[in-house]
């Protein structure tokens, strides 16, 4: 639970909080399931404080210091978390569908299982991180990096990749059905036994790419794509 006196502090305010977080660097931070919906906490320093199953819907977070907090379970849906320093944070099963995370870094963050269903994710740094079996449906990955993510059996059905950095990524087992991912960079990524039935892949850089038992049922590509699918010995149905 939530320590008291560190939320009484909270309530006053960002410079407060801020100022006395500076003078306690030792202290541990516990905020675990505070109800925090709705507050405006614009560049706070929350990094490294336990959040686990706070309740932070539609919370402003814009350039707000995150970096290694405890946010397993939380609920930030629809958050602006904008140019916000995630890195390294704990962010286990957290739900932060249809939130705004333009140019957030969340480069080596914990994110298995969490959902990030119609997240927009423009930019963001996502390099490193782990999203094992996250739920990232639909969502805009506009020039994101994720070069060297662990996303295996992530849903990243109908999700927007256009120009993403995918190298070195592992997709293995991932959904990426009807993904957008046209001029993608997918170079030395793992993408065995991934589903990319009805993907556009025009344009995208397959060089290095392991497609070995990879669904590519009438997906998109160009004379270069389709040359590294035959190569790579993916699973070719019907291209339509």
């Amino acid at each position: 639970m939530a320590n008291q006196n560190h939320l009484d502090l909270l309530q006053q305010g960002v410079t407060i909080w801020n100022g006395w977080k500076k003078e306690h660097p030792q202290t541990i931070i516990d905020l675990s399931k505070a109800n925090l919906s709705r507050a405006n906490l614009s560049e706070i320093d929350l990094s490294g404080v336990r959040l686990y199953r706070a309740r932070m819907n539609e919370v402003l977070l814009y350039r707000a210091n995150l970096k290694g907090a405890r946010l397993n379970q939380a609920r930030l849906n629809r958050g602006d978390l904008s140019e916000a320093d995630l890195s390294g944070a704990f962010l286990s099963e957290v739900n932060l569908s249809k939130a705004l995370l333009y140019r957030t870094n969340l480069s080596r963050a914990l994110l298995s299982g969490a959902l990030l269903i119609e997240a927009l994710l423009y930019r963001a740094d996502l390099s490193g991180a782990q999203l094992y079996r996250a739920n990232l449906s639909e969502s805009h990955l506009y020039r994101t990096n994720l070069s060297g993510a662990y996303l295996n059996e992530a849903n990243l059905n109908r999700a927007h990749l256009h120009e993403a950095d995918l190298m070195g990524a592992d997709l293995s087992e991932t959904d990426l059905s009807e993904a957008d991912l046209r001029d993608a960079n997918l170079s030395g990524a793992n993408l065995r036994g991934a589903d990319l039935t009805k993907a556009d892949l025009r344009g995208a850089n397959l060089s290095g790419v392991n497609l070995q038992g990879a669904f590519m049922d009438n997906a998109c590509l160009d004379e270069t794509g389709w040359s590294t699918v035959n190569q790579n010995k993916a699973n070719v149905i019907d291209t339509g």
